[in-house]
């Protein structure tokens, strides 16, 4: 009967034993402009791999200087550079791509950004997606920001 009573503790113990180790890592990879008030990543193991959820990416340089004004390809093209800088950062490729998010002041203007887009990505398998048209980004200069999430196999 001892033993019955014991473990019903030992399950009590066992969430504050997991919660000393932090599920999601933060992170800013040098090759990005450094970001004020969030992070460029999110970084979560799945175990046999890693899920990095990435930050809306926007047209800035690693100095933080906007690349392509009032050119959305231009823009689009820094925009998957920095997330593919943040996905080598982690040894992944484009490829490990599952999702994106794509915002942008005028759709109809997407056959510019898919031309771009489709440099980077798997066009034979392309990750899921979803696009939004907006109204406003948070400075006027910009015209499109993505948001990623990849899959990466740990080596």
């Amino acid at each position: 009967m001892k033993i019955l009573t014991a473990i019903p503790l030992l399950f009590l113990a066992l969430p504050g034993l997991a919660q000393k180790e932090q599920p999601i890592k933060f992170v800013n990879p040098p090759a990005l402009s450094a970001p004020k008030g969030y992070s460029h990543a999110a970084v979560v193991d799945l175990g046999n791999s890693r899920m990095i959820i990435i930050s809306g990416q926007v047209a800035l340089d690693s100095l933080g200087r906007l690349v392509g004004n009032g050119d959305v390809a231009k823009q689009t093209e820094q925009v998957f550079l920095n997330i593919q800088n943040i996905v080598s950062s982690f040894g992944g490729t484009m490829d490990h791509i599952a999702k994106l998010g794509i915002y942008m002041l005028d759709v109809s203007q997407i056959q510019a950004m898919r031309d771009v887009r489709n440099k980077f990505i798997n066009v034979d398998h392309p990750p899921a997606s979803t696009l939004v048209q907006v109204n406003k980004l948070f400075r006027d200069d910009l015209l499109i920001e993505v948001e990623a999430t990849a899959i990466i196999p740990k080596k």
